[in-house]
């Protein structure tokens, strides 16, 4: 039998199999979660821990101390202001890249002034959803009863974590760990329609079909525009950066710090020339011709290849200012090949310049000199002439000033194409377009947060196990999601939501910096298509990581989403309705689980995987999941099993969802709890129920109903869960008892689903 640990406790009896049983759990205050649990880093993420305390017998008649701990997290809040924040900075430069665009013809004009008033009350929302989630102030989570309200939409419902530490007679202490939170979805704007996957699909269905008056562009070459402006925004920057540091190792005449710069800038330049090599902007500049006024095309002829124009030496000509298309006859298909190959040639004399400057320097001679780059200077004589009264500054800043000019011709040329792409989409159909964005949005804050409360957690209680540190920047981490909604009635719009909103996981990257103050919050960059999240570690802890992630490198997270409907509702869809969606998310993550697998056998140390492979034998169990998943049995919680020992023995993440982390989620994890007391730490087999009641029982005796909310504290008697079905025997009185009985129970069931 379970037995209290020393000091206060709440008594519960349970009766199991004719035996009553005092199964007892202390609860404890914040202060006496153990030292481990209160290091600043760990109580910057979790405030209100509420911990319970049991002792259970094992196989062989000892006993085993569990802790159990239920923590709320104040990134609930932090990461939704931190990602709308980035979202607005992100719409407002978009807004005036779209006012930028030129003079164009009044069909595309008027086009842009209708997206542009959409998306300026677009932002004004997102500004007045930003201002209210400021002012709130109390409880670290949003409760289940809040999910309708409009303000607080792009925060989780009840984001908790529930541990489980695990003092065993024999084994060594162990720490499981289960992220609990309502499934992300848009709660507020409703399931009408579906939900994002169904209406995503319809979306682009209906863009790609009815383009009559857009030019369609694909959701993949829209994502690739918008990652070549993001590049475009952050390169320009770094490369004036570097040329400024070039000219001023120049003017210290230090030839070490000249190759330095001269090495940062020549990369940054490759990169920023590389991101212009994709067909889609020479097609978006074309595109963006057609729309000016009088934008007729000439008789399409064969461009160079950048190949052929980087290869050319000749330096360039001077750059003529213009607009970034020209809109009448004079317009030249060639042209942008020769404006984007001047960036690389320009490059090309600023290289030719430094070896020349840094051969005579060491020569001692006014001649070019001989050496290993004679030949390439040789070719751009004409251009680089040196002479030796002349300082370095002096011969550098005109080729410096040309790469500036060449730069900043392409940037405006290809922004304002790309920009144009963009236009196509938000053209068709708005507001829909805006709204999807919307909801996509919404959905994929809720998940963000619980990924970053997730990540720090398992990156806290890792730290000072190297085969994960290995595993955290050689392969990345599993992020393995629980689902137990239903495929009926509105919580098929809330898988569609869920399913999207841990897709778009897949586009977060981690980095780890060392904390420089007492703030150790984390901090996200980035854009729609691509976020980084900082995670802040204090030094000490910092010290202990690995070169390569000390050094900044982006970890990378691989999510993966297993479904099986539990409740009465599922059991309605098997028999009348439709499992396809479940069955196909079920199918395209095991595919996903699989991939993951793959990657981790090849790239981790060989050492670690034969030490691996003797202690789990993670290949049968992908075998044996693929076979359920395949079996297409009706609530076949075996795949929830299999899959989360599997991501348990992987290293990765655990989170369980249902529609509000309350009933289906706590059954859950008890159950999980209870099922590793006993596999793992040997729990004694006639104690399993036991076990199971304890941990769900709070003050009254069995599991809890909907008015024994966790969330309001209030607790009543056990009644039935569903308290309008009156007693039989009166309903037998009369022939009209019972027909105001139907009626009123219709009545109530209508209410409680609309």
């Amino acid at each position: 039998m379970g037995e209290i640990e020393d000091g206060e406790a709440d008594h519960i009896t349970t009766d199991v199999q004719g035996q009553k049983c005092a199964l007892v759990c202390e609860c404890t205050a914040p202060e006496s979660v153990s030292g481990k649990d209160n290091l600043p880093f760990l109580n910057a993420v979790l405030k209100n821990p509420v911990c319970k305390l049991y002792r259970f017998p094992t196989s062989d008649n000892k006993w085993m101390r569990i802790r159990e701990q239920m923590s709320e997290s104040i990134l609930s809040f932090h990461i939704p202001k931190e990602l709308i924040s980035l979202q607005i900075k992100e719409d407002l430069c978009r807004n005036q890249e779209l006012k930028e665009l030129g003079e164009l013809s009044p069909h595309w004009d008027n086009l842009r002034k209708n997206v542009l008033t959409h998306c300026d009350q677009m932002v004004n929302m997102y500004q007045d959803i930003l201002t209210e989630l400021s002012k709130e102030t109390g409880s670290s989570f949003k409760s289940s009863s809040s999910k309708g309200e409009k303000t607080l939409e792009f925060v989780p419902i009840n984001l908790h974590l529930q541990r489980m530490h695990v003092h065993s007679p024999h084994l060594k202490d162990a720490l499981y760990d289960v992220i609990t939170v309502g499934a992300p979805a848009a709660h507020f704007q409703g399931f009408k329609n579906g939900g994002l996957r169904k209406l995503l699909h319809r979306f682009e269905t209906e863009r790609r079909n009815t383009g009559y008056q857009f030019i369609y562009y694909s959701p993949e070459n829209t994502a690739k525009a918008k990652e070549v402006l993001s590049n475009i925004n952050q390169l320009q920057p770094l490369i004036a950066t570097h040329a400024d540091l070039l000219l001023n190792s120049a003017s210290q005449h230090s030839p070490d710090s000249l190759k330095n710069s001269l090495k940062m800038l020549s990369e940054k330049t490759e990169l920023f020339v590389h991101a212009f090599k994709d067909q889609l902007v020479r097609s978006a500049l074309l595109a963006l011709y057609t729309a000016r006024p009088g934008g007729v095309l000439k008789k399409p002829s064969s461009p160079k290849t950048s190949t052929e124009e980087s290869s050319s030496q000749d330096p360039p000509p001077p750059m003529r200012r213009q607009d970034s298309i020209p809109h009448h006859s004079d317009y030249d298909e060639e042209e942008w090949d020769r404006v984007w190959a001047h960036v690389g040639k320009s490059l090309n004399c600023i290289i030719a310049m430094v070896d020349k400057l840094i051969e005579r320097d060491g020569s001692g001679e006014g001649d070019d000199g001989s050496g290993k780059d004679g030949e390439k200077g040789h070719s751009l004589g004409d251009s680089v002439i040196t002479h030796p009264q002349e300082d370095w500054y002096e011969q550098l800043y005109p080729l410096i000033l040309t790469l500036k000019d060449c730069m900043g011709e392409v940037v405006n040329r290809a922004k304002q194409s790309l920009t144009f792409v963009l236009l196509q989409e938000l053209a068709y159909s708005l507001p829909q377009c805006l709204m999807l964005t919307l909801r996509r949005d919404v959905v994929f804050s809720q998940a963000l947060a619980g990924l970053v409360c997730g990540f720090i957690i398992k990156l806290h209680t890792s730290l000072c196990d190297p085969g994960f540190l290995e595993q955290l920047h050689t392969v990345g981490l599993i992020v393995q999601y629980e689902g137990l909604l239903s495929t009926y009635s509105e919580e098929i719009g809330m898988l569609e939501d869920m399913a999207v909103g841990i897709s778009d996981l897949k586009k977060v990257a981690f980095k780890i910096t060392e904390a420089t103050s007492s703030d150790v919050l984390p901090v996200i960059t980035g854009r729609r298509e691509h976020y980084v999240v900082e995670v802040k570690l204090p030094g000490r802890m910092f010290e202990s990581l690995p070169l390569q992630i000390k050094e900044g490198q982006l970890l990378h997270v691989y999510p993966v989403l297993f479904n099986v409907g539990i409740n009465e509702q599922q059991t309605l869809a098997e028999r009348f309705g439709d499992v396809s969606l479940q069955e196909s998310i079920n199918q395209e993550n095991f595919e996903l689980l699989k991939e993951y697998y793959t990657v981790f056998m090849e790239k981790m140390p060989p050492d670690y995987i034969s030490h691996f492979q003797e202690q789990n034998d993670l290949k049968g169990l992908l075998e044996n999941l693929h076979q359920n998943i395949q079996a297409k049995k009706r609530k076949n919680v075996e795949i929830m099993w299999l899959a989360a020992t599997i991501c348990r023995k992987l290293n990765g993440i655990r989170f369980t969802c249902c529609k509000s982390a309350k009933d289906r989620t706590s059954m859950s994890v008890t159950l999980e709890q209870c099922s590793i007391l006993r596999d793992e730490h040997q729990l004694h087999k006639d104690f399993f129920i036991r076990a199971l009641d304890c941990m769900r029982s709070r003050q009254t005796q069995g599991a809890l109903n909907e008015s024994d909310d966790p969330e309001t504290g209030c607790l009543t008697d056990n009644k039935p869960t569903s308290r309008h079905f009156y007693p039989v025997a009166l309903l037998l009185v009369s022939s009209h008892l019972l027909v105001v009985w139907l009626i009123l129970s219709l009545a109530l069931l209508l209410a409680k689903y609309q």
